[in-house]
């Protein structure tokens, strides 16, 4: 026997009560409505769908048995055919431009992101020849000091004008280390 609801219609009998029908108005309302039935059972997976594959031309036949030629006596159906294969023949055409100007474009791209590399190469390794220079000047500095020092203390004066150089470099330095070194976008 079939079972009955509580309100004695035959039918499923279920726990829940069932829900109204909600016609969308507006695509929101109708992105809202999907979101909820599927939040109603969370642990159900979701429907996604695969990426559409590419399109690609049929292959022109590698033997042609009913050659039409410029010749009297086709048929009035014979123009239809004729113009389906011209049809057939120009997109493959356009397929192949398309193609070969994506592979120029990915070249270009891998060319410019190497040139990019390089650059950025380039500069860095300006900085860090900079940055030796920095520490060689500092490390004079200090040897400097160290036996300005042993020598007397008269000459602090004219250690701590260097000192404040010191110090303005380390800056310029620190300002230049900010700069990022590799930027794809840059033109």
């Amino acid at each position: 026997m079939a079972a009955e609801q509580k309100d004695g219609r035959p039918g499923k009998q279920s726990g829940k009560e069932s829900q109204p029908l909600i016609i969308a108005k507006t695509p929101a309302e109708e992105q809202r409505l999907k979101l909820e039935r599927l939040m109603r059972n969370p642990d159900k997976p979701a429907p996604v769908p695969e990426r559409p594959k590419e399109w690609a031309p049929r292959a022109p036949p590698e033997f042609v048995r009913d050659v039409m030629g410029s010749s009297a006596g086709a048929g009035s159906g014979e123009f239809h055919v004729y113009r389906h294969l011209r049809r057939r023949e120009y997109q493959r055409q356009d397929f192949l431009d398309r193609l070969s100007e994506k592979q120029k474009l990915d070249l270009d791209y891998l060319e410019k992101v190497k040139e990019n590399q390089k650059a950025a190469e380039e500069r860095t390794a300006k900085r860090r020849k900079k940055r030796e220079k920095m520490k060689q000047k500092k490390l004079m500095a200090k040897k400097a000091k160290l036996e300005s020092k042993k020598d007397g203390d008269s000459e602090e004066e004219a250690s701590s004008s260097e000192q404040e150089k010191e110090e303005e470099e380390e800056q310029e330095a620190e300002d230049d280390a900010e700069v990022p070194s590799f930027v794809m976008g840059r033109r």
